[in-house]
């Protein structure tokens, strides 16, 4: 199966979701072409893909080249790369294009800016969807205890706020408790956000961290994802309930993730918007 199609390109940050990838990409039967970066992805990608060749964060041009030399037609962009890399890196000449044309730099446009460039060199950048299909939560997961009735009503408050601050592309999870927000994701990603706002929930805990992805979300640049890190996160923070949208994020270590929500009393639940405050879990 698929023997004779051209090989996938990978742009490859860190953590789990691009081994994820690569390993349904390869079951399925394509090749897989990784461009890497020192200092982000994790080496041991290098056995579960086909090819792959290793870039400092900026080389733009030079990873272009090395899909394009490698004969890739379709990439797919997942994991992620440290903030301060974002600031620290020596861009190339044609990432120095990109980045002096660009009159705001969040996510969207920096990405949609990198996916031009890839198709001037006949290399579209798809949705990886099609190949993590099996780590997407249906509507009703549940794991760990189930949800109160307080909590649910701020998970649906969390829902609210977080929906807008994706809109306004500042982040894309909250941290709630009691009608309150207490801590907004900005650059520092999911898992500073989760510290910060489980220290002002108090001693006690008992906050609700909702992550979401925003109306017209463009999945080829980043697909919301939680795994047994992101629960751990949650775990040191006294958070008691971590919630993201069914069909549009991914749920990486499934079998951990039950097995810490039920260990560390943390409800890990996947909503649909219209049924956020009803959901209570099984």
């Amino acid at each position: 199966m698929g023997s004779d199609l051209a090989p996938l390109g990978l742009i490859a940050g860190s953590r789990l979701l691009p081994f994820v990838f690569a390993r349904e990409a390869r079951r399925q039967g394509r090749r897989v072409v990784a461009t890497a970066f020192d200092g982000e992805t994790d080496p041991a990608l290098a056995a579960e893909v086909d090819d792959i060749e290793w870039l400092r964060v900026g080389q733009l041009g030079k990873m272009i080249r090395a899909l394009a030399d490698r004969g890739v037609r379709e990439c797919v962009m997942l994991g992620q790369i440290a903030p301060k890399n974002l600031f620290d890196l020596r861009p190339d000449l044609r990432a120095m294009a990109i980045l002096l044309r660009l009159k705001r730099r969040n996510a969207h446009t920096l990405f949609g800016a990198i996916a031009e460039e890839l198709e001037k060199d006949g290399i579209r950048l798809v949705e990886a969807l099609p190949w993590v299909q099996p780590w997407v939560p249906a509507t009703g997961f549940h794991a760990g205890p189930k949800t109160s009735g307080d909590e649910r009503e701020d998970l649906a408050y969390g829902l609210g706020i977080a929906l807008e601050i994706a809109r306004l592309d500042i982040g894309q999870s909250v941290v709630v408790k009691r009608g309150t927000t207490l801590a907004v994701e900005g650059f520092e990603g999911t898992d500073a956000c989760i510290e910060r706002g489980g220290k002002l929930a108090g001693k006690d805990g008992g906050a609700v961290v909702v992550k979401v992805a925003k109306a017209g979300h463009d999945m080829r640049f980043d697909i919301p994802c939680i795994g047994s890190r992101t629960v751990e996160a949650c775990a040191a923070a006294g958070v008691r309930v971590l919630a993201v949208e069914a069909g549009r994020s991914l749920l990486l270590e499934r079998a951990e993730v039950e097995s810490l929500a039920r260990e560390r009393g943390i409800s890990v639940v996947a909503y649909a918007r219209g049924d956020a405050v009803t959901s209570s879990g099984s």
